[in-house]
């Protein structure tokens, strides 16, 4: 059986003990996790840091020692660039009156009201009620029935463009994925991606019904993918850099 073409979130929290295939090491002092792809035609070792943390690429023969030579070299480099993108994973949300919460990509003013039972908009306002936990839970449903309705309307366009059958849609609270989509036409979507603008959620949308094409991400997939968003190189990016600053729950 093929497996579900995934996309990842820009966001996943490095644990602590290395993921299957990846490496620890130390620099300056701090625990580094990375991973290694080796290539036949590479000549030199490369560093690259991105959502997914620190990789390796090394030729087919490069030694343990050789790596590690390299990444002692350039730990400054690492530590600080990891930083960076470490510092655009969303902070723990603060519950109270005046805090800003976001809905494809519109900011919203949270009122919290005792005596409020449901989750209401008005304009730019959003009002709710309950204690910190309830309130939560409250919200978030909020937020799942706007989403489900926003990608049942973006699937639906999408599909027509790109003459493929969706069987299926899942709302996925998943850590680590935007989506991913089965070859029988099962789409699940992060239900977190509607606080982000509409350009970013077709994106992924998209992405993701490309897939009942490819099941891959060969240039033939990106080539499926440009014909319904000439722009998407632009949307990926702006996916990978800014998400973190529309996600509050």
């Amino acid at each position: 059986m093929t497996a579900p073409a995934q996309l990842e979130l820009p966001f996943d929290a490095r644990p602590r003990e290395p993921r299957a295939g990846s490496t620890l090491t130390v620099l300056n002092g701090q625990v580094v996790e990375y991973t290694i792809r080796r290539a036949r035609r590479r000549r030199s070792i490369t560093l690259t840091i991105d959502e997914h943390g620190l990789r390796v690429g090394a030729p087919l023969r490069a030694s343990g020692r050789e790596i590690e030579t390299v990444l002692q070299q350039h730990a400054r480099w690492v530590l600080r660039t990891l930083a960076r993108w470490s510092g655009r994973r969303p902070v723990p949300y603060t519950w109270r009156s005046g805090e800003t919460l976001f809905l494809l990509g519109t900011a919203l003013r949270l009122e919290l009201h005792a005596a409020t039972a449901a989750v209401e908009r008005h304009g730019d306002t959003l009002t709710a009620g309950g204690d910190a936990n309830a309130l939560r839970t409250k919200v978030v449903e909020w937020y799942r029935h706007e989403a489900l309705v926003c990608f049942e309307q973006r699937i639906a366009r999408y599909a027509g463009a790109l003459d493929v059958r969706v069987s299926g849609l899942r709302l996925s609270q998943a850590k680590t994925r935007w989506g991913s989509c089965g070859p029988d036409g099962r789409v699940a979507l992060n239900w977190r991606l509607v606080q982000m603008p509409l350009t970013l959620i077709d994106y992924v949308v998209v992405h993701e019904l490309a897939h009942l094409h490819e099941m891959n991400h060969s240039p033939r997939f990106w080539r499926v993918v440009e014909n319904i968003l000439p722009d998407y190189a632009e949307r990926r990016a702006a996916l990978r850099h800014d998400a973190y600053r529309y996600l509050r729950l």
